[in-house]
């Protein structure tokens, strides 16, 4: 077999963390990548080098952070003889961490995001399992031109639709509706579907505070208007159902959208699309008439990364278009 090169860019997180004597607790992302692979028992067809990126657990990763990551995914696939790369991060962020990189990362070849829910040294730790996994993944030629993919617990899942669903649990994944992209059984891999469309932007500045409120019974604007005081060049408002809102947040997302702020609505539900059903005030027709734009089925935090991107790329129009499939 062809020998494989793979980069394992480490992040930090749970995966990397070791336990510290003084607190009894984790200290996440203190563990190189080196004795991380090690560990593995990788084949002999693939090597793997290992570079550190930064070593933090992900509940600290920012905007930053991401271009840092970005910038230096790009630097690796310079490389031509460089076959695919393998990010370790914390599971808690990871999702919004591989929806950036799938939007960002327009090289053909496998960009593999993986973590795990227990730290290396825990009884049970899905951490080396994991890595050896989304290292073979990103060796495979059929995991070429998925976008940015995530690997946990044994299966493969689309950076656009991954989601964090267990606080703890190994079987901590899923993508509502959507489902999984293929499977890793212990050496072999099995892709069944592919995403049907891909896109990728070219970021021209750094990416823009975009805030995120969480709308539910009686909720009034004051988020929205701190939001739209403090420098918010865009904010994400989540209602419930079809994107139906108290009406008593009108009048603040009206003011939102005359200051030239982008106001998108997403639903709190697991699947189904925000949509024009109703007239009621709050109904998401009442907020496009105030200016709202309708971000479709996305999760909140997708549209929110996907909005600072566009705004990021420099697209002038950004329109109820972007968030459609």
């Amino acid at each position: 077999m062809d020998k494989k090169k793979i980069i394992m860019l480490s992040t930090g997180g749970t995966i990397a963390s070791k336990r510290n004597p003084e607190t009894g607790l984790l200290t996440a992302g203190v563990m190189s990548g080196e004795e991380l692979s090690e560990m593995c028992d990788l084949p002999s067809y693939i090597d793997v080098d290992v570079i550190s990126v930064f070593q933090i657990p992900s509940n600290h990763m920012t905007f930053g952070h991401l271009i840092t990551l970005k910038e230096k995914i790009e630097e690796v696939f310079e490389s031509s003889d460089v076959d695919g790369v393998v990010v370790t991060h914390g599971t808690d962020t990871l999702e919004e961490t591989a929806y950036f990189l799938d939007l960002v990362i327009a090289d053909e070849r496998p960009v593999v995001i993986t973590g795990s829910q227990r730290g290396p040294q825990v009884n049970g730790t899905d951490a080396f399992v994991n890595l050896r996994q989304s290292i073979l993944l990103a060796a495979y030629p059929e995991c070429r031109g998925l976008g940015t993919v995530a690997l946990f617990n044994e299966r493969v899942f689309s950076g656009r639709y991954i989601k964090k669903k267990h606080a703890s649990n190994v079987d901590g994944f899923t993508s509502f509706g959507f489902g999984y992209l293929g499977i890793v059984d212990q050496d072999t891999i099995f892709i069944y579907q592919k995403p049907v469309k891909r896109e990728t932007y070219t970021l021209k500045t750094s990416l823009p505070t975009v805030e995120l409120v969480k709308t539910s019974l009686g909720s009034d604007g004051k988020f929205i208007d701190c939001a739209t005081d403090h420098g918010a060049k865009g904010i994400i408002v989540e209602a419930p159902g079809r994107g139906h809102a108290p009406p008593y947040i009108l009048d603040s997302v009206k003011r939102a959208v005359e200051k030239g702020i982008y106001v998108l609505l997403t639903t709190s539900a697991e699947e189904g699309e925000v949509k024009m059903v109703y007239d009621f005030p709050g109904s998401a027709w009442s907020l496009q008439n105030a200016g709202v734009l309708l971000a479709s089925d996305y999760d909140s935090k997708k549209a929110r990364i996907k909005l600072a991107v566009l705004i990021a790329a420099g697209i002038k129009d950004i329109n109820e278009g972007h968030f459609h499939h």
